[in-house]
């Protein structure tokens, strides 16, 4: 039951007509009326008129039968954020509910952040959290989506796979957990098309090829199950259930399967009134044609937690073809194509958050944990990360053992299980049994598991490593909340301990540095209330103490910046060479320049030989010019000291033409030809050596070092791995001499 476009608003009032009443219809006129205004004279990148996108929108709302307050928020969705339409405008002329629909919806184009990424983060973040208040704005979003996926082909190649790639990774995720198959498939498929074309083309070609035949097969095993049906008084609905190319791909790369190994390439729907024909319809099918073992899922008595609910069985038809059949009633196929909005309780006029009806609302709690999460971080990328994890991964279903089902994110452990049942559950855990043994805290869980959970009310709480132990990011909240409300005084003083051995690590005096003003002006910049709240975050762990040493040496920093810059500006002079020297310089100290300063004596220093690519420093010596090293020499002096005021900052320039030397060691297993081997790799790879030297050690270990000549560090990588590809070697490492 696909999706399909439309064209004009007449043919979307055509098909709201179907379930709205004559008035929520002339506000849908009057929200197209409006939008089209706003969208007056805008064009999208196909050459369309852009109010078709939000036509096409409002009509996939309409396909799911969503409320008139949704489909005309679908109508408007884009005006803020592309017009000069306001969202009191919106709330004057629609009502406060459409303006918060819009809002949610609405990108954060005005506020300014460091990276497109933040940005994007922070956009994700809004639209989440206006999901959970409201759950009509994902709903509109996944639509709007839908539609710029239809239109991708309008893009540049770079935009269709990014936009592909996040379709895959964010909203076919929610579509599922949300139960719409009908536009999950779609956004799956079209995906597909645009990050992997080869591959999508192939399934579609082989799919293509016995198309026919199998179609025929397909009909002739309809008519003698209908038949069949009929005989025992039946009524059902029976057709060929489409398989989708997306699913098809998914099994044939993490299965490692060939296309003729997929069972559900043929398949068929059998639909009926109550479940009582749905058991029936599945006994007849079963003496018709004989199941494969292990290949029958109750879906009916046991509902996945988005609701589906089916019979899944898989049979070996006349001609020995492994045929999939699934049977449902009515009611559950809308579930299975439309999900929550399937289920969905609105009265029209109600100004709070809608949510869905019965049943559904006590299985969708992961909205719930989702304005938890929210609240327990105020990092962006934390909290989308945490989401993915959570809610858009893999899932794996296990069994209280009263029977009830429990999801986790696949590779959770006994803790993860115990604090999705309840917060204090997984306080007081003290043990675990898994199918009635006991395991450990971090045993791997598996589908089909049935967990109890061992508490004792004299138990100390969590322990730390259990931070550690926890694979989903709600558990491993729910850990670092308690140690932070119970344990404020130890994880104060863990916080001032971790921040003078930061300090000190630094070079810095710690007593100089944690005055009361300068840790409480550090506070502040983080958002903390006083002192205290900021060193318990760092004892339970919700910030590091290096993030804090950043604010409290910022002033030091700056103070050995300028006395650096005061004594570079002194021995300039100094080092700056006669026009003769400058061009008589030779190649080998070419392409490296002192930032804003041109023609000074440069040296490469022997101790860490710095090459084209790697982080370099300057260090202004005693007569000898600036001795160029690589960021992580260990002779570059640390902290504010007078030779750590020598270190300046230089840069490469494109203008390096010559060849570095680099001192490598090879680790290896001894073995006759092994030099031999190593050295025809070098050459292969059209590389000049200075010297070679080698020894082996009791223990058969053969360790080559070699002094090679190369342009950078791609140069570099490239002969390390062709030496990694000699057989016996072990290792191949840059050292310092």
């Amino acid at each position: 039951m696909g999706i399909q476009q439309i064209t004009g608003i007449d043919q979307l009032i055509a098909k709201a007509s179907a379930y709205m009443k004559e008035a929520d219809l002339n506000r849908v006129r009057e929200a197209y009326a409006f939008a089209e205004s706003a969208h007056s004279g805008q064009i999208r990148k196909s050459g369309e008129p852009y109010i078709l996108h939000p036509l096409a929108v409002a009509e996939i709302l309409v396909h799911l039968q969503l409320d008139t307050t949704t489909v005309i928020a679908g109508l408007l969705h884009d005006v803020v954020e592309d017009t000069n339409v306001t969202l009191e405008m919106i709330e004057s002329n629609f009502g406060k509910m459409c303006a918060k629909l819009v809002d949610g919806l609405t990108k954060l184009e005005k506020i300014r952040f460091k990276s497109k990424e933040e940005q994007q983060n922070e956009n994700y973040r809004k639209m989440f959290v206006a999901m959970a208040q409201d759950l009509r704005v994902i709903l509109i979003k996944l639509a709007d989506r839908l539609h710029n996926m239809r239109t991708l082909k309008h893009q540049s190649e770079e935009a269709q796979r990014r936009i592909a790639d996040e379709t895959l990774e964010i909203f076919c995720p929610i579509a599922h957990r949300l139960g719409i198959s009908s536009i999950k498939w779609e956004l799956e498929d079209i995906a597909l098309r645009y990050l992997n074309p080869q591959q999508y083309y192939r399934i579609v070609n082989l799919m293509q090829k016995k198309r026919t035949e199998r179609e025929d097969y397909i009909d002739e095993l309809i008519d003698r199950l209908k038949d069949k049906l009929a005989e025992m008084g039946i009524v059902a609905d029976i057709s060929g259930r489409p398989k989708h190319i997306y699913s098809i791909y998914k099994k044939m790369t993490t299965r490692s399967k060939q296309f003729n190994e997929i069972y559900d390439l043929l398949a068929i729907r059998v639909i009926v009134d109550n479940i009582k024909d749905c058991y029936a319809a599945l006994g007849i099918i079963h003496t018709l044609w004989k199941p494969m073992p292990g290949r029958f899922k109750d879906y009916i008595a046991m509902p996945k937690p988005n609701m589906y609910q089916s019979l899944h069985t898989t049979v070996i038809g006349p001609k020995g073809e492994p045929t999939e059949v699934q049977i449902r009633t009515w009611d559950m196929h809308q579930t299975s194509e439309f999900g929550v909005a399937a289920h969905w309780a609105y009265k029209e006029g109600k100004e709070s958050a809608v949510v869905p009806s019965g049943t559904y609302e006590d299985k969708m709690t992961w909205f719930r944990e989702i304005m938890e999460l929210q609240q327990e971080t105020d990092d962006a990328q934390e909290f989308v990360e945490s989401l993915k994890m959570d809610f858009f991964t893999d899932m794996l279903y296990v069994f209280t053992p009263k029977g009830e089902v429990i999801e986790l994110p696949a590779g959770s452990v006994p803790l993860d299980f115990a604090y999705r049942i309840h917060t204090e559950v997984g306080n007081r855990t003290i043990g675990a049994k898994v199918n009635g043994r006991i395991v450990p805290l971090d045993h791997k869980l598996k589908t089909g598991d049935i967990v109890e959970i061992l508490t004792s009310k004299h138990s100390y709480g969590p322990s730390s490593d259990w931070v550690k132990i926890a694979q989903s990011s709600h558990a491993r909240s729910k850990i670092k909340q308690w140690f932070k409300k119970e344990k404020r005084e130890e994880n104060v003083e863990r916080g001032r301990e971790a921040i003078e051995k930061e300090l000190r690590r630094l070079g810095y005096e710690a007593s100089q540095l944690m005055s009361d003003s300068l840790l409480l002006e550090a506070a502040r910049k983080f958002t903390f209330n006083d002192i205290d709240d900021m060193l318990s975050a760092i004892g339970f762990g919700g910030i590091t103490a290096a993030q804090i040493c950043t604010k409290l040496t910022e002033k030091l920093r700056k103070e050995a910046e300028e006395s650096a810059a005061q004594l570079t500006s002194e021995v300039i002079q100094v080092l700056k060479p006669s026009q003769a020297q400058a061009e008589k310089r030779s190649r080998s100290i070419q392409g490296v320049r002192v930032k804003g300063v041109d023609n000074l004596l440069v040296r490469f220093a022997r101790c860490c030989n710095p090459v084209p690519g790697d982080d370099i420093v300057g260090y202004i010596t005693r007569g000898r010019g600036v001795s160029v090293h690589r960021a992580d020499c260990t002779n570059i002096p640390q902290g504010d000291g007078d030779e750590a005021a020598r270190v300046i900052e230089v840069e490469w320039t494109d203008e390096c033409q010559a060849n570095f030397s680099v001192d490598i060691e090879i680790t290896g297993q001894d073995r006759r030809g092994l030099l031999n081997e190593v050295l025809q790799a070098v050459s292969e790879s059209k590389t000049n050596m200075s010297a070679v030297s080698g020894r082996s050690d009791k223990n058969k270990m053969a360790m080559i070092h070699m002094t090679i000549l190369i342009r950078n560090t791609e140069h570099l990588q490239a002969v390390v791995e062709k030496i990694k590809r000699v057989r016996d070697v072990y290792s191949v490492q840059r050292i310092m001499q």
